[in-house]
């Protein structure tokens, strides 16, 4: 495995992420445990959750799964960087008011239910889910300052933010002498650049390192034609690649991108996580694997070298927005 410092921190990571989504909707809890076993087998120490996973009527489930695997022991809870998040409402099939969002009462009562489901006494780093337009940023860090304090939280980050909400997030920091955010998890991959366009060029202005979630775009890039071929289906049925593959252009796409690595003896899926590694401000993806096997292919793209022709020929393919302001400006 590789690491890496997060952002500006002198916190180091994985250059993979284990995005834990899927355990509890799709991945019982002990072929949960035993994947996180093999990731701390495999030197991933960076792991990703929130406080809603767990699907519909078991959110907080999943940091139960983490709980209980850290309840183990074998030294699990010091060998990882947790990350979990806050913002979706906790309150069940009736949202009922301050169990959402980040005014000061939504993250102290949060983050004390995600300590409890996790078993441990802090969270590294704590994510802001999405932004939120009605609590002002001087109350969020004020929050935030008091949990550091605590050593309930030891950093912030924010999921889904624009590039001017981290200006706004971390200048707001700045004139009470807080870290800030450190990160940013947002969707990005080879088929969805756009974050390149502003939100990368933010994150690396302000010293935030990037953790992609989706790098497959749902299974698009994970050799989803190959797949259809052999009769197994596409993973990318669902979600935002509901309609990828009957879109002709999106198709042709795909099929270049699956003869071009092929072409160079590679996997579709591992190709497109080692080419995030190539992106300035990117930290490591966020894999969140099933079964074992997932898990195994995401270990092997983090030894993968790109050649400078197979990268050439990745931008001809799926090419970038182009830098800002002159992509939309002139």
């Amino acid at each position: 495995m590789r690491y890496t410092q997060l952002g500006r921190t002198g916190l180091k990571v994985s250059r993979l992420v284990l995005g834990t989504m899927n355990f509890g909707p799709l991945t019982d809890e002990a072929d949960s445990h035993a994947i996180m076993d093999a990731a701390l087998d495999a030197g991933i120490n960076f792991f990703d959750t929130a406080n809603v996973y767990g699907g519909d009527g078991h959110r907080g489930r999943t940091e139960e799964i983490l709980g209980s695997w850290f309840a183990g022991g074998g030294e699990r809870r010091d060998k990882v960087v947790l990350a979990t998040k806050v913002y979706g409402n906790m309150a069940g099939d009736r949202p009922w008011p301050n169990h959402d969002r980040l005014s000061a009462v939504s993250i102290r009562r949060n983050v004390e239910a995600s300590l409890k489901r996790l078993r441990t006494d802090h969270i590294d780093l704590y994510q802001f889910h999405h932004v939120d337009r009605e609590t002002p940023w001087e109350e969020i860090w004020q929050a935030i300052d008091v949990l550091v304090q605590q050593g309930k939280v030891l950093y912030a980050g924010s999921s889904n933010f624009a590039g001017w909400h981290i200006a706004q997030a971390n200048e707001a920091a700045a004139r009470r002498g807080s870290l800030g955010l450190v990160s940013e998890q947002c969707l990005y991959n080879l088929a969805e650049r756009r974050a390149e366009m502003e939100v990368l060029p933010a994150a690396e202005s302000y010293g935030l390192g990037v953790i992609p979630w989706s790098p497959l775009q749902g299974g698009l890039l994970g050799g989803a034609l190959r797949k259809e071929r052999e009769g197994g289906g596409s993973r990318s049925g669902g979600g935002r690649s509901a309609s990828a593959l009957t879109d002709e252009t999106r198709r042709a796409q795909v099929r270049a991108y699956e003869d071009l690595v092929a072409e160079h003896g590679l996997d579709p899926g591992e190709v497109a996580l080692a080419w995030l590694l190539t992106r300035p401000a990117v930290t490591g993806p966020i894999v969140g694997p099933r079964v074992r096997a997932q898990l195994d292919s995401a270990v092997r793209a983090v030894a993968l070298d790109l050649p400078d022709d197979l990268l050439k020929g990745l931008d001809d393919i799926f090419p970038g927005t182009g830098p800002s302001p002159e992509a939309f400006a002139w």
